[in-house]
């Protein structure tokens, strides 16, 4: 039998039936609450920025949008509990691009999380500030680095998590400035802050978003911040640059993650709505107050050749100094 060749209306129609079950499959979800994840304990930058976009987020879905602490193992909690739950997008994860581009080289993990979780928007950027309490007797970073190198080994730094940023910008200071800092890990910036301003540990490079009302109310004192510029926020405290340690430059950003097996039309569907809260003037205006910048919309390659390269990057550096995972 011959075959007619197919007319430009019944090209259209195939093409558009082949479309609808992905269509049909976006418009279906969410059938139940979406529950996000987050990487870190109550109070600390994820669980800020998470409660920023829930509410938002769930009247764009029409779904309650849960927020689901689970701090610890440097993020590897969080991820577990993300890859045993069903892989059909009522399960998400928000937590810092260092899941992907540090921490792998610090700690060691059973999967390879480049793989594993896939960045569906960038929710908020922002640098790191380094805090000490008041006590520290050294009033700018100059004079923090005289009184480290007088007294080797003797002054702690927290970190909100092994391998993360606040992890690695310690170690880059150490290296930079000749110094002797040594590492204290902890399960998010709220007890480290608490050990800091307890004077148990004197020094944090913590997210700006949480050491901000304490900078602000004189529980803590800041150095520098790692951003390219002077925050509005903090505008007398200068950049690591300005004080001639370009090598502390670093921002790091929140982000919504999935995994790749999450249906295609759903992950679509879920970066269509964040990138709208993110664009609500209020949510803006709310993230800004509280220390971040909103993300950037960023397409997934982007954000997926962004985190290789800091992986990259990440890895050099901490070759260079020998540093061995934990």
């Amino acid at each position: 039998m011959k075959h007619l060749p197919l007319s430009r209306r019944q090209l259209l129609a195939a093409g558009l039936a082949s479309l609808a079950p992905a269509y049909g499959l976006a418009q279906a979800w969410p059938a139940r609450p979406v529950r996000l994840v987050v990487a870190g304990p109550a109070g600390a930058n994820a669980d800020i920025v998470a409660r920023l976009v829930a509410e938002p987020l769930s009247r764009e879905l029409g779904q309650p949008v849960i927020v689901d602490n689970k701090p610890g193992a440097a993020g590897a909690i969080a991820i577990a509990d993300l890859l045993q739950a069903p892989r059909d997008g009522h399960t998400l994860l928000i937590g810092v691009n260092a899941l992907v581009s540090e921490i792998p080289h610090i700690v060691k993990l059973r999967w390879d999380m480049a793989k594993e979780i896939r960045p569906l928007a960038e929710l908020a950027r922002g640098g790191l500030v380094l805090v000490a309490n008041p006590a520290v007797p050294a009033k700018d970073l100059k004079e923090l680095v005289a009184y480290a190198k007088a007294n080797p080994g003797k002054l702690n730094y927290a970190s909100y998590s092994p391998g993360t940023l606040s992890h690695v910008l310690g170690l880059l200071l150490n290296r930079a400035a000749g110094i002797q800092l040594t590492h204290v890990g902890y399960k998010g910036s709220t007890p480290a802050l608490a050990d800091v301003m307890g004077n148990h540990v004197p020094l944090m490079f913590d997210g700006v978003g949480t050491s901000l009302p304490l900078i602000r109310s004189g529980k803590l004192k800041a150095y520098a911040v790692s951003t390219p510029k002077r925050l509005p926020q903090l505008p007398d405290v200068p950049t690591f640059s300005e004080l001639e340690y370009p090598q502390l430059d670093a921002l790091a950003w929140m982000g919504l993650w999935s995994t790749p097996e999450v249906p295609a039309a759903v992950q679509a569907r879920v970066r269509e709505a964040t990138l709208k809260v993110l664009g609500d003037a209020a949510v803006r205006a709310r993230l800004l107050d509280t220390g971040f910048e909103p993300g950037l919309p960023r397409t997934t390659d982007d954000m997926t050749r962004g985190l290789k390269a800091d992986y990259d990057r990440v890895g050099g550096v901490l070759q260079s100094i020998g540093f061995k995972p934990e």
